[in-house]
């Protein structure tokens, strides 16, 4: 029950702490460009922005594409929220399940938005056929490494004025560390496979020697 209450407590935490950011964005900051707020120099700001569809701005092209989306995560989340649980009974790495965790937190926050924000903070797009499961994320840490117009010859984004990063907040960033950290330490969270991987190569290559 205690390893339960400590990691859904990270989970919990990265929820708490990605809400408050939000709601202190939304309350004292103006929107857009003329509430910016430098940081460091001019590369890394404060910027209020909504995301009215998927990872960097992308929408799916229907007028329920939205709901679709919102109810595509409420899925995904419990069966990270499940997966969550499962590891933990069987008692995986521990930095595997707290990156589960933090995965899951990230979730949660955006999920929130989605479903809630419509209605709490009246944010919904004005063509939305209801404010629930219409709401859109909000975001505002901006990485500014380039932002400009794009020639019309580059395919996607010609054009268009981009910027090189994308805005971000608390919840996308707990998703991407914790997708990393998995990523780059795979070998050690699962070192069963590795093994059984290892031998499947040594029992071919024994196999061919024999020939």
């Amino acid at each position: 029950m205690k390893n339960f209450l400590k990691y859904f407590g990270i989970t919990f935490l990265v929820i708490f702490i990605d809400q408050v950011v939000k709601m202190l964005v939304h309350f004292q900051m103006d929107f857009g460009t003329p509430g910016q707020i430098p940081v460091f120099g001019d590369w890394f700001k404060l910027h209020y922005t909504t995301n009215p569809g998927m990872a960097f701005g992308m929408e799916l092209g229907t007028e329920y594409g939205k709901m679709l989306l919102t109810s595509f995560r409420l899925v995904a989340m419990m069966g990270i929220g499940y997966y969550l649980y499962y590891i933990i009974k069987k008692k995986n790495h521990t930095v595997y399940i707290i990156c589960i965790a933090m995965i899951l937190g990230g979730a949660i926050g955006n999920l929130i938005d989605s479903v809630f924000y419509g209605v709490w903070l009246n944010n919904a797009p004005y063509n939305a056929p209801t404010p629930w499961f219409h709401g859109q994320v909000v975001d505002m840490f901006y990485f500014d490494i380039w932002e400009g117009y794009v020639p019309s010859w580059i395919p996607l984004w010609g054009g268009s004025y981009t910027a090189l990063w994308p805005i971000f907040n608390v919840a996308d960033a707990a998703i991407f560390i914790g997708v990393a950290i998995i990523l780059v330490f795979q070998s050690r969270f699962f070192p069963e496979k590795n093994s059984d991987e290892d031998q499947e190569a040594k029992d071919k290559a024994a196999l061919l020697t024999k020939d």
